[in-house]
């Protein structure tokens, strides 16, 4: 018996297994998951909790300081709304274009990269060069310009930060594709037939995920930074719908008489993209095969 549970003890485990126990290892990065779970949570479920939305204005309560004993925990702005919820709100939308941006950047970047560095030769490059010239364009000039092409609005600052952020996947899934593309299981599949988009997908896209979520937790908070730099800069997520963006313009303008308004959504998407950084961190450590346990 004491054979049986030694030989289970030292029964060699999945990569993912070891990746998982090496980032519960790292104390930071737990604590950073656990962090952005309680974020998360706030942010979706906290104006459940409330009576009133973001947009509801109370003109008993106009610019209302913080006050525990009140209906508005933490006050409420020049129009009477409570601050508390439009920054939940907000973070709720800041978060999902966040997420969902870079799922749909690191997808995209993902499938091109992948059918690049497989194919190869022509096609390739003419592939790498759409790349290039994107590349080239100013960041912040091609958001614009897509976001006035699209017709503003939710969906047109979503696409137009999408289309500006798979670029750097591609170009790392590419030469990692490159890589796989020489190796003797692809040989394999080749030599039986297999359809090249069959290849690319059961493949070369699932060798190259490890890869792929480790920057896409890097990916997530230039996602969100970039909504919030660009609702700062009156272009991004339109009021009365709140965003941590928009909500940090409105505070920084008023920084100097009431500075509530800047440091409840400033505090929380700093606290958002450290937290990702430093899982970012954990993830690149966890999954590096030059880490031991």
């Amino acid at each position: 018996m004491a054979d049986l549970s030694a030989s289970r003890s030292s029964a060699p485990r999945s990569p993912a297994r070891l990746a998982l126990a090496r980032f519960a290892k790292n104390r930071m990065a737990v604590a950073c998951t656990g962090l952005l779970a309680l974020i998360v949570a706030l942010c979706f479920l906290g104006p459940l909790f409330f009576p009133c939305t973001g947009e509801d204005a109370d003109f008993d309560y106009i610019s209302a300081p913080i006050d525990f004993a009140s209906p508005h925990l933490f006050g409420t702005d020049d129009f009477g709304r409570d601050l508390l919820v439009r920054v939940m709100e907000g973070g709720r939308v800041s978060l999902t274009i966040g997420f969902l941006g870079a799922l749909a950047a690191g997808v995209i970047g993902t499938l091109w990269g992948a059918v690049a560095g497989f194919v190869g030769g022509r096609i390739d490059r003419l592939m790498m060069a759409a790349v290039e010239v994107l590349y080239g364009f100013p960041y912040v000039i091609l958001v614009i310009l897509l976001s006035l092409l699209f017709g503003g609005g939710n969906a047109a600052l979503f696409a137009a930060i999408v289309f500006t952020l798979w670029l750097t996947p591609a170009t790392i899934v590419r030469a990692q594709a490159q890589s796989l593309a020489r190796r003797e299981f692809i040989e394999a599949a080749r030599a039986t037939g297999m359809a090249p988009w069959r290849i690319v997908l059961e493949h070369i896209v699932p060798n190259t995920m490890t890869l792929v979520l480790v920057y896409g937790s890097l990916l997530v908070p230039e996602v969100i930074l970039s909504e919030s730099f660009l609702s700062f800069l009156g272009i991004g997520i339109k009021e009365p719908q709140a965003s941590w963006g928009n909500l940090i313009e409105t505070g920084t303008a008023q920084m100097q008489t009431d500075l509530r308004l800047l440091a409840l959504p400033g505090v929380l998407l700093a606290l958002v993209l450290f937290s990702l950084n430093f899982i970012a961190d954990g993830l690149r450590d966890a999954f590096d095969p030059k880490e031991r346990l």
